[in-house]
């Protein structure tokens, strides 16, 4: 199981294993007791556990930054009706935390879900980035931007251009020419001689 397909989900107790995607919710399998089951998304909300960042009092750090460091601590987890065990705990783990911001519920929560994945053996680690089918270069790219301005360039000087006339069919053609009839000869130039 992959920790990159764990969430949780809003309204419903425990972690789940995103199985699909659906426009409306998704199909989950809770890893409590492995039922499968549809929740909405109009009324569920689904965050993916290597989504969630957890308050410092540097920058954030993403939950499974901490689950590593409960990990490598190992020994047994505190009572979760503890509020003093699990702060003490936290404060050993991961000292970084900003209790002021990250609640006891929040602590707790951490507690509960870091014990399933454990159960289930879920390796903690994020995912890597899927890696792009071809790597282009710097000098790739701009060769292509390049290219692609050219074209542009081409382009427009094109529609800038006046369109030569359509060239007309022979049956316009004809049809242009004035039609003489047979009978009519062309005009001769008459001149008047002057009268002395």
């Amino acid at each position: 199981m992959e920790y990159s397909k764990i969430v949780s989900v809003t309204g419903l107790p425990g972690l789940y294993e995103l199985i699909n995607t659906k426009s409306d919710g998704a199909i989950i399998r809770s890893l409590d007791d492995k039922t499968t089951k549809f929740a909405s998304s109009r009324i569920h909300n689904f965050s993916h556990l290597e989504s969630i960042e957890i308050f410092t009092v540097g920058e954030n750090v993403n939950l499974v930054d901490v689950f590593q460091a409960m990990e490598k601590a190992g020994g047994s987890l505190p009572d979760t009706k503890d509020e003093g065990a699990i702060k003490k705990y936290f404060q050993k783990v991961f000292p970084d935390i900003d209790f002021e911001r990250v609640y006891n519920s929040d602590l707790k929560k951490m507690i509960k879900w870091y014990d399933v994945l454990s159960q289930h053996n879920v390796e903690l680690k994020l995912s890597e980035p899927e890696p792009e089918e071809e790597t282009k270069t710097e000098k790739e790219e701009e060769e292509t931007v390049k290219e692609t301005e050219k074209k542009k360039t081409a382009k427009t000087a094109q529609s800038e251009k006046p369109k030569p006339a359509a060239k007309k069919t022979t049956k316009e053609k004809e049809d242009e020419k004035p039609k003489a009839s047979k009978a009519a000869k062309p005009a001769k130039k008459t001149t008047k001689k002057k009268k002395k």
